[in-house]
């Protein structure tokens, strides 16, 4: 990106160069043209470089976010892990303390299978018993009974093996969901812990919702698919298995044709399911083309009516609505068609198995107790082999989910602060002599932004930083709070190298007014008391008129308080504004960080925020990043940023002498 913006710089200066040689020209044509015509000319060259600079940075900034956008929604829509295996094994590793629990499923899995394939096969001895001993009854002409030594005691057997079945099956399901909440709970933490740990760059590489998804959204999937789907995939494996071997034990002639029809079955199933992948995932492109366009009706409301666009709004979500309805009439259709087809196969073969089995039964080949049981097997081994292609698919999601969370858990973190008898402290009472000496710094290794940035702010200084957009103004309040660690140089706070000292105590030197304002979800007493929760009401309300705003809330509701929310719409911006630099009064800091603070307020309001930032900023130093210039015409250095370089530094009157790049700037606004 630097790279990008030297070549950008070059091409303006090349830009600058041809319009003064232009004018210079024109002066050459008009012998009558002054040198004060000339100077004008080349300084009005200087100012449309300027200009242009400043869009083409703005259009490469738009740019690379979008293409980062890009890049992350790609990111987002795959659900097909990298490398299966390592995922895998380090979901095991993660679960090192459950091993235990793991053993007992998979014991509990096999016996399980063993006494639910046994169920079936010993029901076949229960028929053909009570069978025999209903015809022994009926060629005696006697009555039929149940006694505990005439088949009371064979169905009771039955009756336990399937008790056995299902206490081991619930024995697996609780033990499963055990596993899956506490190694979701563990992760979560472990996630928690890694935000804590990230540095700036991260979070300002990636969206929010990318960041949360990872511990909501993933490790949900993640759980109920070992909850689910690896429990079901388990014990499906072990069932079928069982029962295919039963079904050939009791007929192979039976069995081949069984899987003759769950062959047909399986390829109907891949088929469908391929075309149903693609179809779902237009549905989906819809959706989100229809959730943009509501998102963007309803947020953009008061343009739309206020340009009459209202029925244009409406006719693009009918549009999107319309497509959404076709597309999703296709995806239900083949969502809901695969089961019945399948089924319907699975029917048609227990028609022909039957009519075979009947032949046989007939033959004196098959009794009625096996002639049951296979039946019962057939259904036990077609529900599952018809679910184990879904369930697949959700298991190979989870498994992308919890590659995602172990690509978080694998970010690169920022420097650890010292030990607390190692870091540095600040000698008693914070003066705010802040110094940059020699800084280098750069986003990336290979693309260096800061070479050699040096200047000294002493106590109770107004310190302006001021540029064209990319220059790197903000970068150097990031590179003083520490959100990004230098690569060279040092930053020192009352001579102590900021480095050294624990970050904590190093942004409680500080407090930060940002162009864009935001409110937590609370009271307005909450909000303006964020950073000193300890605040009486009595200091809550003193910080709110120093900053202009008690009248506004006392208009409000409940007063003080009104909860508000940062997307609320009773506020303002300019009273989120207000709000913001009442919290920063409230926590009196030793040094200020001021972000166009006053960027949202009108121009009488504007006024008094200045008198209150005057008394406030009187015996602490303050940075102020500045992009109108007659805000800061008083401060008593002003550092002129360009590509993160300080190219001039001075006060204001000095750097418009000096008819530079900050007199260009300045005459600039003004022209």
């Amino acid at each position: 990106m630097t790279e990008e913006l030297k070549k950008q710089g070059g091409a303006i200066d090349a830009v600058a160069a041809g319009t003064v040689e232009e004018a210079v020209d024109k002066t050459t044509a008009t012998p009558e043209l002054d040198d004060a015509a000339k100077a004008a000319a080349e300084r009005e060259a200087r100012r449309q470089a300027l200009y242009e600079e400043n869009e083409r940075a703005e259009d490469e900034r738009a740019r690379a976010e979008a293409e980062r956008m890009r890049d992350v929604d790609d990111e987002d829509e795959d659900e097909t892990p990298r490398d299966t295996w390592a995922t895998v094994r380090r979901l095991w590793s993660e679960a090192a303390g459950d091993h235990w629990r793991f053993y007992i499923v998979f014991a509990s899995i096999v016996l399980y299978v063993i006494f639910n394939t046994a169920a079936p096969a010993y029901s076949a001895l229960v028929i053909d018993e009570l069978w025999e001993r209903i015809q022994v009854a009926f060629a005696n002409n006697t009555t039929f009974s149940i006694t505990w030594d005439q088949c009371g005691k064979t169905i009771f057997v039955y009756f336990m093996i399937w008790t056995a079945a299902g206490s081991f099956y619930a024995l697996q399901s609780f033990l499963m969901s055990s596993v899956a909440e506490r190694l979701n709970l563990r992760l979560r933490n472990r996630i928690a812990q890694k935000l804590s740990r990230l540095p700036l760059a991260y979070f300002d590489a990636h969206r929010p919702g990318e960041v949360v998804s990872r511990a909501t959204n993933d490790l949900d999937k993640m759980s109920e698919s070992m909850q689910r789907g690896l429990l079901q995939l388990l014990v499906s494996i072990g069932t079928v298995s069982g029962a295919i071997i039963m079904m050939f034990v009791y007929s192979v002639k039976l069995t081949l044709v069984f899987l003759g029809f769950t062959a047909v079955s399986l390829l109907v199933t891949k088929v469908v399911s391929a075309r149903t992948h693609a179809v779902t995932g237009e549905r989906q492109e819809w959706v989100s083309k229809i959730t943009s366009a509501v998102e963007e009706g309803y947020s953009g409301r008061l343009v739309i009516r206020a340009f009459n666009r209202e029925r244009q709004s409406s006719a693009e979500v009918h549009e999107a609505s319309g497509e959404l309805a076709r597309v999703s009439t296709k995806a239900d259709f083949m969502i809901n068609a695969v089961g019945p087809a399948v089924r319907f196969i699975g029917r048609l073969a227990q028609i022909v198995i039957a009519l075979v089995g009947c032949n046989m039964l007939v033959a004196g080949q098959m009794t009625v107790g096996v002639f049951q049981a296979f039946f019962q097997f057939i259904y036990g081994a077609s529900e599952p082999m018809t679910q184990l292609s879904f369930t697949f698919n959700s298991l190979q999601s989870a498994l992308a989910s919890a590659e995602r969370v172990f690509d978080l858990l694998d970010e690169p973190e920022m420097e650890a602060d010292p030990l607390p008898g190692e870091a540095a402290k600040l000698p008693g009472r914070v003066e705010g002599r802040v110094s940059f000496e020699h800084v280098r710094f750069g986003y990336t290794p290979d693309k260096p932004l800061m070479r050699d940035v040096s200047f000294t702010a002493e106590p109770g200084q107004k310190i302006a930083v001021v540029g064209t957009t990319g220059a790197g103004k903000t970068t150097l309040i990031n590179l003083l709070m520490r959100f990004y660690e230098i690569d060279g140089g040092r930053i020192t706070l009352d001579g102590v190298d900021t480095s050294r000292m624990d970050r904590g105590e190093l942004r409680q030197q500080f407090g930060m007014v940002l162009q864009d304002a935001w409110l937590f979800d609370g009271t307005i007493a909450e909000n303006i008391a964020y950073g000193c929760p300890e605040a009486t009401r009595d200091e809550i309300v003193a910080a709110a008129r120093a900053a202009q705003v008690d009248f506004f809330v006392r208009t409000m509701p409940q007063g003080y308080d009104t909860r508000v929310a940062n997307d609320s719409e009773s506020i303002s911006q300019g009273q989120r504004q207000l709000l913001t630099i009442a919290r920063v009064l409230l926590n009196n800091p030793a040094i200020l960080i001021l972000d166009e603070a006053t960027s949202s307020v009108d121009t009488r309001t504007e006024l008094a925020i200045g008198r209150a930032m005057a008394a406030l900023m009187r015996g602490r130093t303050s940075f102020v990043i500045a992009h109108r210039l007659s805000t800061i015409v008083d401060a008593d250095l002003i550092l002129v940023m360009d590509h993160g370089n300080i190219i001039e530094q001075g006060t204001h009157k000095e750097l418009l002498a000096a008819e530079g790049a900050y007199a260009d700037l300045y005459l600039s606004q003004f022209a």
